[in-house]
Parts: structure tokens; C-alpha cells; sequence
């Protein structure tokens, strides 16, 4: 954070302005904070859009208690001309799609942009996400596989397509105030893991304070007001930042595929989901897969207070109208982000109710509460589906797209155990696909496959 220095006179403005919206107690323990601590609640304060934070609580907190149990009235899926099946299509539209892609990125048109803005404590680990291990067989991190992976396909892109130049894929990393300088040092500490350094860039997310559940502003200490990331939709307020945008047309990016930390069966830079994207025109795709259930953990409308009937409508065939589950896994045209811009203001937040640290303001006791007391404010990157021109959807194979990896190891799903095997089985089943046979150990144990990225991508 800047450190930018003040007058009394700028104090009184400051304090004035968010007094005039009913935010004045932040300045509760400023006369008793010593300098250095008064210096940085000032640079805080004045990085607050108190105006913005208190028109996105109050149309959240609108959207949040104004609907009725009717609302299935006003939910529609998507036409069936926008979905499409990997599943059912013929080998010759997947050929296809694939030399598409592969031909994009020997092209140097394709990035990727990868959102690591949150820490792994549910993981049981105090650093960022991405470089987790998992206890892969191979030992390595989140980032080094994902690295690995990009370079094998660079050199894949540029075989295919009979060149030496150009085939780099820039990815893009999205971090929050606390991963930022975790995350670069570790990418310097491991030589960008044979990656060009000029090729790896970072950007930070937005923050927003946290609030009570009447919205006043939480304050983390005397001297901090508690603030967290406005979630994986974060990657909106960053294209706020022309320097962004600037970077995919400078570098000739005409398509980015962008996921997220918490899949480790991600395909970054998928060309086949690239290919398909380019060949529909579509700005935003979007991969999905069928639920097995209605209310199954991958949200779009989820976040909204829909029905619990409205879920379980079905088509005549016996599937789900509202089945399509996001795995966070989407397919962008330049162009569409750089539109993003003029309807940013248009996205819309959601309430999510948390336990959150505060200050008492009365006794300054550091309070730790055993229920929720707040509410974050999150945007999903979910939320601009309503604004593309053209969006297409693409069904791929559950067992072979995703595997969470959120909760802590000793959780039954969605933890480092499945982050683990989920892969390992996924390389199994290419490798006896291939006519790999698996060995056993002595004990009459299976040998566990792991190749890797730089010898082969999976698909």
C-alpha cells in the first residue's frame, strides 16, 4: 500500500465523508493510535469507495430479502443452441476443435488466467493456495504443475503447427493484498519454474471492507478495518486497470481461458475447449457437466434465493432444467473484456453471511465470535453471463474436468486426498488407454501413475 501522508485538514475531510454515511466510527481509537498506526489507517481509509461499498450492500441486501417462492417464473435456462456435448459429439468436431486451438496458441492469441487470491488455511496451510502440494506422487506444487503443463503445450502448439516462434501462452495470475508478495517471491525463488519471467504476470483482485449485518464497517483492529477479497469476480475490478487490458492487445491475446485455484483437474489452456469457443463466435463459454443431483456444490443461480422447487423442474427427458454446474472453468474474447468495463457498475454482489474478527468498540477487546456477525460482499465470475453478446456452454466428463480442492484432508470430499488420487487416476486411464500396463509392488500393492506435464498433457 502507498504510503501518502496527511494534514489535520485532511483528517477532518476524511473523517467527514464517512461520517456523512453513518461509517464515522473508524475513527474511534484514532487519538490514542500512535503515528505509524494512524499513518496506516489513513492509507486505508482513503483507498474506501464508501459511496460504491454502501450502494453494492444495500442493492445486495435488496436482491437478498425481496423474492417470493413464485420466482421459477422468472429463472430461464439457456436455449439448447448453446449447449454443446464432448461427450456426445463426433471425434471429427473434437479433432477439429483441438487443431483450432493448438493453432491459436502456436499463434500466440491464447493466455491464460489463473485466480489464486485466497490463503489455504482450510487446507492446513498458512500460504497461498498454489503452491500447496497435495502430496502428489512427484511432490510438486500447484504452480509447478500448472507450469509444466503450459510449457509442454507451448511446444505441443508449435510441433503441430510446424513453427519455432510465437506458441507462448502468458498467464496471468490474480492474487489479493495478502498473496501478492508470497506468490511473486516464490515464483522468483523457483526460476518461474522454466517459464520466461516476461511471461508471467500478476495482478491483484479488489478488496472490500468487511460489515456488520446492518453495514456498518467491521474493524479488524484499532488501527485496521477488516477487508477480504470480493471473491473469483475479483478478476472485473482488476480489468478496471487499463494496464490489463493493455498487456492482451499489446501482446496480440485475442482469448484467455480462466479458472480458478481450487480444481486440480484444471486443463489450462484447453484447445479443444479454445477451439470450440472460436468456432461458435461465442465471447463467453463456460464448461459444465450434468448434476446428479439439484442442489449439488457449483453455483450460477445457486447464489440467488431460488426455490428449492425450481431446481427439481425437469425436461421431458427426465434431466434437470437448471442442471448445467459451473465449475469455474471460462473461455474469453479479448473484446469481451475490454467491454467490461461499461457495465461494471451493472454487476451484481451477493450477501454471504461469515464469522469475521473485530475490535470492540467500546471495550477494544479483540473478539473471536462463535457465530456469524458479518457479511462479505462477493461478486462471482459467474455474474457477467447476463451481459455477453454470445455465450456457448460446454458439457465435459465429470471424472476427467474436476476435483476440489477446499476443505481440510481430513475431509471426506473436496479435500487433498481426492486432489490427489482424482489425477493420479485421471494419467492411469490414459496410460492403459495406451496399452501401459500397471505393475504391482511386492505386497500385491498398485503402483500409483503420475506423468508428467512435460512429457504429456492429457487429453
Amino acid at each position: 500500500m502507498t504510503q501518502t501522508s496527511f494534514t489535520s485538514a485532511d483528517i477532518i475531510r476524511l473523517r467527514a465523508s464517512f461520517e456523512a454515511l453513518d461509517q464515522g466510527h473508524v475513527f474511534t481509537f484514532w487519538d490514542s493510535l500512535p503515528t505509524e498506526q494512524q499513518q496506516e489507517l489513513y492509507n486505508q481509509l482513503i483507498e474506501l469507495d464508501i459511496l460504491r461499498i454502501k450502494q453494492i450492500y444495500n442493492t445486495a441486501v435488496k436482491k437478498a430479502t425481496n423474492w417470493t417462492p413464485n420466482q421459477a417464473a422468472i429463472v430461464h435456462p439457456l436455449s439448447a443452441s448453446a449447449y454443446d456435448s464432448a461427450l456426445t459429439v463426433d471425434s471429427s468436431s473434437i479433432q477439429e476443435w483441438r487443431e483450432l486451438g493448438l493453432k491459436l496458441i502456436a499463434e500466440g492469441k491464447v493466455a491464460v488466467i489463473f485466480v489464486d487470491g485466497c490463503k489455504g488455511t482450510r487446507l492446513g496451510s498458512s500460504g497461498p493456495k498454489g503452491y500447496y502440494g497435495i502430496n502428489s506422487p512427484s511432490g510438486k506444487t500447484w504452480f509447478q504443475l500448472q507450469a509444466e503443463h503450459i510449457i509442454k503445450l507451448q511446444k505441443m502448439a508449435r510441433a503441430s503447427n510446424n513453427v519455432q516462434q510465437n506458441a507462448v501462452i502468458i498467464w496471468y495470475i490474480m492474487t489479493s493484498g495478502r498473496t501478492q508478495d508470497p506468490i511473486h517471491s516464490f515464483f522468483e525463488e523457483n526460476n518461474y519454474f522454466g517459464l520466461e519471467k516476461e511471461n508471467v504476470i500478476f495482478y491483484e483482485q479488489g478488496i472490500l471492507p468487511c460489515l456488520t449485518m446492518e453495514g456498518k464497517i467491521l474493524m479488524e483492529d484499532k488501527y485496521k478495518v477488516a477487508v477480504a477479497s470480493d471473491s473469483n469476480g475479483g478478476i472485473y475490478h482488476a480489468l478496471q486497470n487499463k494496464s490489463f487490458i493493455n498487456s492482451l492487445k499489446e501482446r496480440g491475446i485475442l482469448y484467455s481461458h480462466c479458472y480458478d485455484v481450487n480444481n486440480s483437474l484444471t486443463n489450462a489452456a484447453d484447445p479443444i475447449f479454445i477451439g470450440y469457443s472460436v468456432a461458435k463466435n461465442t465471447d463467453c463459454g463456460v464448461k459444465f457437466f450434468a448434476k446428479a443431483i439439484p442442489k449439488e456444490r457449483f453455483d450460477v443461480v445457486e447464489y440467488s434465493p431460488v426455490s428449492k422447487e425450481v431446481f427439481e423442474i425437469r425436461k421431458r427427458d427426465g434431466s434437470f432444467t437448471f442442471g448445467t454446474a459451473n465449475i469455474v472453468n471460462h473461455f474469453f474474447s479479448t473484446e469481451f473484456l475490454e467491454r467490461v468495463h461499461t457495465f461494471s457498475h451493472e454487476l451484481e454482489y451477493h450477501i454471504a453471511r461469515k464469522k469475521i474478527k473485530y475490535v470492540d468498540l467500546e471495550t477494544s477487546e479483540h473478539i473471536t465470535p462463535e457465530a456469524e456477525n458479518g457479511v462479505m460482499l462477493e461478486c462471482c465470475i459467474f455474474d457477467v453471463l447476463p451481459f455477453t453478446r454470445n455465450l456457448n456452454v460446454l458439457e465435459v466428463d465429470r471424472k476427467e474436468e474436476l476435483s476440489l480442492l477446499q476443505d481440510f484432508p481430513e475431509s471426506a470430499t473436496d479435500c487433498s486426498k481426492n486432489a490427489r488420487g482424482d489425477p493420479v487416476a485421471q494419467r492411469l486411464r490414459a496410460f492403459q488407454a495406451a496399452n501401459g500396463i500397471r505393475v504391482r509392488k511386492d505386497n500385491n500393492e498398485t503402483l500409483d501413475v503420475k506423468v508428467t506435464s512435460l512429457v504429456s498433457v492429457w487429453w
